[in-house]
């Protein structure tokens, strides 16, 4: 029987790769649109994460959740940094969230508050992603709008707490395979990793209507 980390991988697949050639994720990798469209795709991120980890602490006991609360992972600090570099110093005055945005940080904060093991899969679609895919944005933007390597503007890609990725994933999905919860849920936090999935799609399509390429 497969274990449940990989259950959630093969299940929610489709969606991952929906989200990850979306055509605003296309057009931002292959270098097709200004650094406006990077910042703005970072504001957005800033909205999921501050959803994502203002709830963290609250869950840091949590039998479920708490496990997955790992200090290292967090990005707020550093999207910050980033966005007061790509933004200037009062970016909080200009940011704000497209409705596709508040409808996935909305869904973060719910399962926060109110569903610790709908917040796991809210964590694991994130973070995870992050650590893997994120690491081929920050290649790009470094290269296509000469931020210094790991510096200011792609510092939310760079978990400075984590020497070896491959092996705090592993950890991390070890961990995965032993949350304490029974099938149904673990169905119900599979269902949710497709949602949130989902909700990132939603996220870049309007971006991508944001951001149109001129024909």
């Amino acid at each position: 029987m497969d274990s449940f980390s990989t259950v959630i991988r093969t299940a929610s697949h489709e969606q991952h790769v929906e989200a990850e050639t979306s055509t605003f994720m296309s057009d931002l990798l292959g270098g097709r649109l200004g650094v406006d469209a990077y910042a703005r795709y970072t504001e957005q991120l800033w909205f999921v994460y501050e959803a994502l980890e203002n709830g963290a602490e609250r869950l840091a006991a949590d039998p479920v959740a708490g496990p997955f609360i790992r200090p290292e992972l967090l990005r707020l600090a550093s999207l910050e940094r980033d966005l007061a570099h790509l933004r200037g110093a009062d970016w909080r005055s200009g940011v704000t969230a497209l409705p596709a945005t508040r409808a996935y940080a909305d869904r973060v904060r719910e399962c926060a508050e109110e569903w610790p093991a709908g917040y796991v899969a809210h964590h694991y679609t994130r973070y995870l992603g992050d650590l893997s895919g994120g690491q081929i944005i920050r290649d790009k933007a470094e290269r296509t709008w000469g931020f210094e390597r790991k510096g200011d503007g792609v510092r939310f890609y760079v978990f400075e707490g984590i020497a070896n990725p491959a092996a705090f994933k592993r950890s991390y999905r070890e961990l995965l395979d032993e949350v304490p919860v029974d099938d149904l849920e673990k169905q119900r936090i599979v269902a949710e990793c497709k949602r949130a999935f989902a909700l990132n799609t939603g996220v870049f399509q309007a971006l991508g209507d944001e951001f149109p390429l001129s024909a």
